[in-house]
Formats: structure tokens, sequence, C-alpha cells
């Protein structure tokens, strides 16, 4: 019963803060209004703003980075084995469309002045379709024509969203159009950390959860919410906030369980009384 209340009121709670900060998306926050017109006053030097907020960009890419690394020895196993076993190849083709959306977000045809955002979706995309060629050559022929189906249909949204965005729509509506997908894309990409936390709370248990990943999920959508308000773009501020604070969950979620399991494993296994 308390696994259950748990974990829906994670799903409610992240639902709450997606809709609280779309409705304040569009407005500049006072922080962001002063800290603009401190750079158009001179207060703040505007090389300094430029500097911090391509360390953030930066470090996010690096943080990223990690994460696309993760997978490498589920598909050295895979390579090994040569077959895809009871392994699912959906989390990369949503991974691969969400990186093909963002990458495209990120270009200077939709969003000059984040190229930072481009180039880890860029590299991101490089890794997904890597595992997902990987994952195809070694499946067997039902999962190969199903894969193979998806990767060709996310192509083919790609494709289509890239059309309409350049050929029908002029500079403010192309961004805006493609940004509300972006955060579309990645607010549907937090399903994955939470039924993580699901699945912890429900097995008390966080060997599902590894915390260099949850640290780096963290750090990477920490890093690129700074960078997001330091260009004012809430299309890429908005859906990190929510990813930091998912990271802040799991990382107290982390916590908390390897602490009990480390009481629970120092308790005798025969309890003694002396009557």
């Amino acid at each position: 019963m308390f696994n259950d209340m748990a974990s829906e009121s994670i799903s409610h709670t992240v639902t709450i803060l997606f809709l609280l900060f779309m409705f304040l998306a569009p407005f500049k926050s006072k922080a962001q209004v002063l800290l603009h017109d401190m750079i158009l006053d001179g207060e703040l030097p505007s090389s300094l703003w430029n500097f911090c907020s391509d360390a953030a960009g930066i470090s996010g890419n690096i943080f990223a980075f990690g994460l696309f690394v993760s997978p490498i020895p589920t598909f050295r196993r895979i390579m090994r084995n040569q077959s895809t076993e009871q392994f699912s190849g959906l989390p990369y083709i949503y991974s691969f469309l969400n990186c093909l959306i963002c990458l495209w977000y990120g270009s200077p045809l939709v969003s000059p002045g984040v190229i930072l955002v481009a180039t880890v979706n860029s590299i991101g995309a490089v890794f997904q379709f890597i595992y997902i060629t990987i994952f195809i050559l070694y499946a067997e022929r039902s999962k190969k024509l199903k894969m193979t189906g998806l990767l060709l249909a996310v192509i083919a949204i790609f494709a289509v969203v890239a059309f309409v965005s350049i050929k029908v729509l002029d500079m403010s509506a192309r961004q805006t159009f493609v940004g509300f997908l972006s955060v579309a894309s990645l607010i549907s990409m937090f399903a994955s950390p939470l039924f993580i936390i699901k699945l912890v709370i429900k097995t008390k248990s966080v060997e599902f959860m590894p915390f260099y990943l949850s640290l780096s999920t963290f750090l990477m959508s920490l890093s690129f919410s700074a960078y997001g308000f330091s260009k004012y773009d809430p299309f890429i501020y908005v859906p990190n906030v929510i990813g930091t604070i998912l990271g802040v969950v799991q990382l107290a979620l982390y916590y908390y369980i390897s602490r009990t399991s480390r009481e629970d494993s120092r308790e005798p296994l025969i309890n003694t009384y002396v009557v």
C-alpha cells in the first residue's frame, strides 16, 4: 500500500511541476531580468556571463557523455553471446528520436546561440544509432523487422518535422514548434527514471539504480538547467529543471535505501533474549 502511494505521489508531483513550469515558461523571472539589466548596465561583464554559460553547457555535454556510454556493457554482452536475449530495443529508439529532435532544436536554423544543445544531442544520436544497429544485427528475425521498421519510422518523423519547420514556419514559429516537441520528447523520457524509482521503492534495493548513473543524470540536468537559464530559453531549462528534481529524488532514495540496507545487515541473524 505504501509503495503504491509513494509511486503515485511521485508521478503526481512530476505532473504538477511540469504544468507549473510550462505555465511559467513564457515569462522571464525577476532574477533573469535583473541579470539581463546588470549585463546591459555593465555591472556584470558580458564576457564573464558568456563564460559561465558556456561552462554550464560544456559540463552538460561531459556528463551526458557518461550517460551515452552506459549501455556499452549491455551491447558487449549482446555481441559476445550473439543474441539480444530478453533485452528491449525500444529505449534506444525513443532516445534516438529524442536526440534528433533536440539536435534540430539546437541547430542554428532553429535556435541560434544554443549550439551546445546541438553538440550533445548529435553525439547522443550517433551512440543511439550504433546501439540500434548492433541490436538489429543480433536480434531474431521478428525483433529485427520490428526494430528496422521503428528506425525507419523515427527517421521519417524527423524528416517531416525538419521539412515542416523549414518550409512552412518562420523563424519564431519554427523555434516554438520544435521547442515544444523537444520538451514533450524530454518529458516522455522521464518515464524511465520514474519506473526505476518505483522499482527501488517496491524492491527496497538500489540494484537497478546505479549511483554514478543517477549522479550523472542529476549533474547533466543541473548543468543544462543553468545553461537554459543563462540563455533565457524555457525550452531548455523547463525539462532540465524537472530532470534535476528527479535526479535529487533518485540520489536521496539511493542514500535512504542504502543506509537502511546497511542497518538491516548489521542486525544479528538470530536474536537472543535473556529471560
